[in-house]
């Protein structure tokens, strides 16, 4: 078997990305963030949390670098840095090799039963 290594990605970096994307709440806030930039009190509108606990949740987006704060007067814009994720599928795509054949096969198995299943009902009709 070969050993799955980080190559050029940080451990903490993908550590962090991970942990920040554990969290309902800030996936939610990601989702929001590819429509385009958004402040606090936008973020906080689909939430029954206050806008100070939101803003612990963008602190920890922030922390992982998966988003970007800005200052604009009183307001403070935050936007999405999609460059962890795409660290994070990179590191995922090396583990593709165990997922895809094993799908293959349930695929496969799967349309071997169906076509079984259909065979006894066409058998089971010519009997009766």
């Amino acid at each position: 078997m070969k050993l799955i290594s980080y190559g050029k990605l940080s451990p903490v970096r993908l550590d962090a990305t991970f942990a920040a994307l554990a969290d309902p709440t800030r996936r939610a806030i990601l989702a929001r963030l590819v429509l385009g930039e958004a402040s606090v009190a936008e973020l906080s509108e689909p939430f029954t949390m206050s806008q100070p606990a939101v803003s612990k949740h963008l602190k920890v987006l922030e922390g992982a670098g998966l988003i970007i704060r800005d200052r604009d007067a009183q307001r403070r814009p935050s936007r999405l840095d999609a460059r962890p994720l795409a660290e994070a599928a990179q590191w995922l795509a090396e583990y593709r090799q165990f997922w895809g054949p094993s799908s293959a096969q349930a695929d496969e198995l799967l349309g071997e039963l169906k076509k079984k299943k259909k065979k006894d009902k066409k058998h089971k009709r010519r009997r009766h």
